[in-house]
């Protein structure tokens, strides 16, 4: 291959499985609550935690977070997007949050106080929106 060629934009990305330790979950709760309580979270960072999110709990094989991973990717789009409105943004963050909270609930470990808090946030954002 010509080392002046221009590489293909739709190169394959190699599926390797993600491992995420306990550490890094813990990190990402908290980094995604102290950026939802920001006044005005910046839309790239925001955006960048949602493909986070969705990357560690498409490698985690625990169940019932399918329909957390659906929400998320809702949320994605509908931020994504510029003619997105906001009320049915509103309603996807505050079933986000009910589905987060849910997860809590059938939390047994360090992670189930924080998961209730992101949920509550969630759910707040999605009425403070909805306004």
């Amino acid at each position: 291959m010509d080392s002046t060629a221009s590489t293909p934009a739709n190169q394959p990305v190699p599926s390797v499985p993600l491992t995420v330790t306990d550490e890094q979950n813990s990190a990402l709760l908290t980094d995604t609550l102290s950026l939802l309580g920001t006044k005005s979270p910046d839309p790239k960072q925001a955006l960048a935690e949602i493909e986070r999110w969705v990357e560690v709990l498409k490698a985690t094989e625990r169940t019932g977070l399918a329909k957390v991973t659906q929400e998320l990717q809702l949320v994605h789009k509908q931020l994504s997007s510029s003619d997105t409105d906001t009320h049915d943004l509103a309603e996807t963050l505050a079933s986000l949050g009910i589905e987060t909270s849910k997860v809590a609930e059938e939390t047994s470990n360090d992670y189930a106080t924080p998961l209730a808090q992101l949920g509550k946030t969630l759910m707040k954002l999605g009425s403070q929106l909805s306004k």
